[in-house]
């Protein structure tokens, strides 16, 4: 089973810094799962002009294929001008439209004030779910008050990014079985 962490800006590393902290607890307690952090700073995506994901080339082949060979994910991403970063959607808009199908999601949002609490969940939620992934319910929102020297300083943040890895950990779990369980009933 491999899980991809998404750190969906070019810039700064506070995003970055909370989808490490959920792939790490995920690798720390779980030796049977692969985590792989794809941080769009270091990668050269070009802009999507519409060709199946299979025909690019570079960078964006790179990102692309190891997204589309993933049981789960953690995206996260931080609030530009109350919105998700275009890098984020360029990787969205280079992905076929069923690229996330059946698999399960965990959002971390960061932003620098809590008006941008809700930017998870009118933006990036629909996306998703038009993409047809398994989105968890509950997503982490931090704010930049909380990070101090490069780490995550807040107790209940820290909690809630534990409690987010465990739940992306289940659900993979969950639905694998069910999908087993269904291909056992029916062996047609």
């Amino acid at each position: 089973m491999k899980i991809i962490g998404i750190s969906g800006s070019i810039v700064g590393s506070k995003t970055r810094i909370a989808v490490e902290n959920v792939l790490n607890r995920i690798n720390e307690q779980h030796e049977d799962i692969e985590v792989e952090l794809i941080d769009l700073k270091k990668y050269e995506l070009v802009f999507s002009d519409g060709r199946n994901y299979r025909d690019y080339t570079g960078d964006t082949k790179i990102v692309l294929e190891k997204i589309m060979e993933a049981d789960g994910y953690i995206i996260g991403t931080p609030t530009f001008q109350a919105s998700i970063p275009g890098t984020l959607k360029n990787l969205f808009d280079l992905l076929p439209m069923d690229a996330f199908r059946d698999k399960m999601v965990g959002l971390v949002s960061t932003a620098g004030s809590a008006k941008h609490y809700l930017v998870a969940e009118q933006q990036l939620k629909p996306i998703l779910t038009y993409m047809q992934a398994m989105v968890i319910p509950k997503y982490v929102f931090i704010e930049e008050k909380y990070y101090h020297n490069q780490a995550i300083i807040d107790d209940e943040i820290i909690f809630r990014l534990n409690r987010l890895a465990e739940d992306v950990v289940h659900f993979i779990r969950a639905a694998k079985h069910k999908r087993e369980s269904e291909e056992s009933a029916y062996p047609f």
